[in-house]
């Protein structure tokens, strides 16, 4: 058990397999060591042994919060879903704000791990430190958003006041392998297939009932320091402060316009570097702009509302309300929201400026339960496999920026119910392996790429790369200092020191993850902040160093547990046409003429930095950082990795 302030020490095991709920506290050490929502969820995972089918009973599926969850910490609102992935085969933990990881909290608990499948549809309901199973029957088949309107008209009380809910859509249901978990705010654990591995255990929804009880600070004048500081802080940034800095007046597609102008914005599935220079070398084709789905554009004629997660000052979530038509039905469609890379990924990666469009397709990916960024992706890549003839055997294909094509497909990948659909559900790795098309894949590890072209941000390209989880921003989000200069401005196509600038990156999300706050506090905040925080809450009195320590151990918790189910520094790639000396290399274009990514070098510096051995964790680090050797698994790392599990 812990004592340390934050915790509610208490955990539900739910076997779905057995219909069986057992409650257990947090072991102390384990509390200490990994901090709690993202790095506890890991270890859970990680103790679960890495020798499992994703989609199999045997893998673990941990909704996790943190000791600073649910707090008056600034954007301490989120939880941690933890697992293995069905997309990548990796770990992977995958995080959404609103208001469930404080519900959670307030319900008594710091964590429920799900294992084994139910024999039929159900949902959890979670209440008073208590876990029952009920029946989903009447769920099944629903969208997310009408399971949201059946659950809060079944219980008392209403979403907002004292209910949450997750769910999956019929991409869990169905197997997609990029199917996310989404609330009833749209805030979605979108990338690595959670909602895959929920819809694999016949899990529809987890219902949390609560009232507000927030922690108490163990150390309330150190906690009150480190939360001052940090308001102040994130009210000063040029980003974040609240009705005035670029997240908080546009949301996260602020970046739109900015990535466009520095020609870092991957368009036509990456094959250049910003819409306009694809317009510059494709002048006869139908070109496309950037600015027609930016954060300001889409605040100038379709924002409504500007809602916020729990705790939140700075109110990035942009609702948005459109008309539009579609196969003679005039739709009106509102959701929330139109963020950076959703707007990417169905719009310049796809061809498409239809600002419209583009609402309603993130709309029907959160209530299909599907990834936004992987969905579009998926058409992108199969829109490159049209143009070169890859799909001509099957009764359908997929022209660029053909929308209403666009808007059947995302339905036909939910519900697997056409020849495409079925062969996009199943993810960038797979669709190469079968079509011989993995040079059409923006995929690092099986997940493809977010909104920012390593040839321009060549920290992303390493970030990317190196990545526990697949190709991913949020592991080390170096565009901080690459594109908006902080904590300082760096050179975006200098590749020297962005090796040790991406595990610094790296660490530090690790930690705020394990927390569980949002990383958009890394935009004001810093390890000082940090360090107060967690110390006041808990209890501790750790110091900054033995905090990022903290972070490291995590990071390398999940780079060993990839170890032992196979991967090693060959999986740490990139997409050929970012690569320097690659054969497939496209160069830069425009600002970032002639720009690649020079791989080989940034890795020998990450791996010097992390101190591994061709992107494996030695024994010696693992002892360094107080990690067990691999359950179950007798392997030990050495110097070589352990054998792939399929």
């Amino acid at each position: 058990m812990t004592e340390l302030g934050g915790f509610n020490d208490h955990i539900a095991r739910i076997d779905l397999s057995g219909d069986d709920v057992q409650y257990e506290g947090i072991d102390e050490e384990d509390a200490e060591k990994y901090i709690g929502g993202r790095g506890l969820g890991v270890k859970y995972v990680f103790d679960q042994g890495p020798d499992v089918d994703p989609e199999g009973p045997e893998n673990l599926l941990a909704f996790t919060n943190g000791p600073l969850t649910g707090t008056q910490a600034p954007m301490s609102g989120r939880i941690a879903v933890c697992t293995k992935s069905p997309l990548t085969g990796t770990v992977t933990d995958s995080h959404h704000g609103g208001w469930s990881g404080a519900r959670l909290k307030w319900a008594g608990f710091d964590g429920l791990m799900f294992e084994g499948t139910a024999d039929d549809p159900v949902y959890a309901y979670v209440e008073d430190g208590e876990v029952e199973l009920r029946d989903a029957s009447d769920l099944w088949g629903l969208g997310v958003h009408e399971t949201m309107d059946r659950i809060e008209d079944e219980h008392e009380g209403a979403f907002g006041k004292n209910l949450s809910a997750m769910a999956i859509g019929p991409g869990g249901e169905n197997g997609v392998k990029y199917a996310c978990i989404v609330n009833e705010d749209d805030r979605a654990s979108g990338r690595g297939g959670t909602g895959c591995v929920m819809g694999s255990k016949n899990l529809k929804a987890v219902v949390v009932k609560s009232g507000t009880r927030m922690p108490k600070p163990a150390k309330p004048e150190t906690f009150t320091e480190g939360y001052q500081q940090a308001m102040q802080l994130i009210t000063e940034s040029d980003v974040t402060a609240p009705n005035e800095g670029g997240l908080s007046m546009y949301g996260t597609n602020v970046l739109m316009n900015l990535t466009e102008e520095m020609d870092g914005l991957p368009t036509r599935n990456a094959k250049y570097t910003s819409t306009h220079s694809e317009a510059e070398a494709e002048p006869d084709d139908v070109n496309i702009d950037a600015e027609k789905v930016s954060g300001e554009n889409v605040r100038e004629n379709i924002l409504v509302n500007e809602p916020t997660c729990h705790s939140c000052p700075v109110a990035c979530k942009k609702e948005t309300e459109v008309k539009y038509e579609r196969k003679g039905e005039e739709l009106n469609v509102r959701g929330e929201s139109y963020e950076y890379e959703s707007a990417f990924a169905l719009g310049p990666n796809s061809m498409n400026d239809d600002r419209d469009s583009i609402a309603v397709m993130i709309d029907m990916c959160n209530d299909l339960g599907m990834d936004t960024i992987e969905a579009g992706n998926m058409m992108a890549m199969a829109m490159e496999m049209t143009e070169e003839g890859k799909l001509d055997d099957l009764d359908d294909d997929l022209d660029w920026g053909d929308t209403e094509h666009m808007l059947d497909l995302l339905e036909e990948i939910a519900h697997r119910d056409s020849d495409l659909g079925d062969l996009l559900a199943k993810g960038a790795r797979r669709v190469g392996d079968e079509r011989n098309a993995h040079d059409n894949s923006l995929a690092v590890k099986g997940q493809t790429i977010p909104a920012y072209d390593p040839r321009a941000m060549k920290g992303m390209g390493i970030g990317y790369a190196t990545s526990n989880r697949g190709a991913c921003h949020l592991r080390g989000y170096t565009p901080s200092a690459e594109i908006l200069g902080i904590p300082e401005k760096v050179d975006p196509t200098e590749w020297e020191g962005k090796g040790e600038l991406c595990a610094l990156f790296q660490d530090l999300h690790a930690i705020s993850d394990s927390f569980d706050i949002c990383k958009f506090n890394a935009f004001a905040e810093g390890i000082d902040e940090y360090v107060d925080q967690y110390n006041g809450m808990t209890g501790r009195d750790l110091t900054e160093d033995e905090l990022m320590e903290a972070g490291d151990r995590i990071y390398t918790l999940e780079r060993y547990y990839n170890n032992l189910a196979g991967f090693d520094g060959a999986d740490d790639s990139l997409p050929g046409r970012f690569v320097d000396g690659h054969e497939e290399a496209i160069p830069g274009q425009g600002g970032m003429e002639g720009e690649l990514c020079e791989l080989d070098e940034m890795k020998q510096e990450y791996y010097d930095r992390r101190g591994w051995v061709d992107g494996v964790v030695p024994d010696e680090r693992l002892e360094e950082l107080g990690i067990d050797i691999g359950p179950g698994t007798g392997v030990s790392t050495g110097d070589s990795p352990a054998p792939a599990d399929d």
